[in-house]
């Protein structure tokens, strides 16, 4: 029988303590973004009189509408080069076991250790060399490259982890190497792909730097730049960022409660692996 003793009070405070220091940037967030522009009162207090009107004034004035549009387009069709490009690149990476399939993992996995603002200015100057810089396909072109090392890493170390019995059962029946893989080995990759579809949307979704770089000077917008309109050199609406924010975190959020239960199944193949 289990006793409640002075260990499990202390775990249990402890616990409170990380929820409440976890929570706390959340309720400065939420807490601003309902107090109106001229309560210049601490971040801490509480409002006592929220608005809405807050989120739709950031809504209007940031033109968010087409900003969602644009990051929702980027975001899937990036996911979507990422997963496909790293589950087929992992597959032969993972069940061949000659000496240069482990060199052509290593090669990819290289692209973990550079950090990419080394390679910002050849970058840039390759996307206006090709005429996209302003559109959204630069942006699809510079995630699906930046991501793909990471993703094909946790794809390679959960196919490890998958037998071939059922990869064998499908040759045999007659199916050929392209058909086992898309009708056979990617079902079976459905958590590692949850996690890697989620990463990937929330790096893309809040990133700032390469939006702002590559949109630069155009009518397209991402969130994130759209939001750092409200930002200024003498005066800053803190009230419109933080509703901006709010706006901007609701539809990842909901995706990432919907696709939670996947990621730390794929982690621990992937860590496995």
């Amino acid at each position: 029988m289990n006793r409640y003793t002075p260990g499990t009070l202390l775990r249990e405070i402890l616990m409170i303590a990380v929820t409440a220091v976890m929570a706390f940037p959340l309720y400065i967030l939420v807490n601003l973004s309902l107090r109106d522009p001229r309560d210049g009162g601490s971040a801490i207090r509480p409002t006592t009189s929220p608005t809405l009107g807050n989120y739709a004034d950031a809504w209007r004035e940031a033109g968010l509408a087409g900003a969602i549009v644009n990051s929702v387009i980027v975001t899937a069709i990036s996911v979507v080069f990422i997963v496909a490009v790293s589950a087929m690149a992992a597959y032969p990476l993972a069940r061949v076991t000659a000496r240069w399939s482990r060199w052509t993992f290593l090669l990819i996995m290289l692209g973990l250790l550079l950090p990419f603002q080394l390679a910002l200015l050849p970058l840039y100057q390759t996307i206006r060399d090709l005429q996209l810089l302003g559109t959204l396909a630069s942006l699809v072109l510079f995630y699906s490259g930046l991501q793909v090392p990471f993703a094909t890493f946790l794809y390679a170390g959960f196919l490890r982890a998958i037998p071939r019995d059922y990869e064998e059962a499908a040759l045999i029946d007659g199916a050929g190497p392209v058909q086992v893989f898309w009708r056979v080995v990617f079902p079976l990759l459905r958590p590692v792909t949850g996690t890697v579809v989620i990463l990937n949307a929330i790096f893309i979704w809040n990133d700032f730097l390469t939006p702002f770089l590559y949109l630069s000077g155009g009518d397209q917008q991402t969130i994130p730049v759209a939001i750092f309109g409200f930002l200024g050199q003498y005066v800053s609406q803190w009230n419109l960022v933080f509703a901006g924010l709010v706006l901007a975190m609701l539809p990842i959020l909901a995706v990432y409660f919907v696709m939670q239960r996947h990621i730390i199944k794929g982690f621990a193949g992937g860590l496995k692996g």
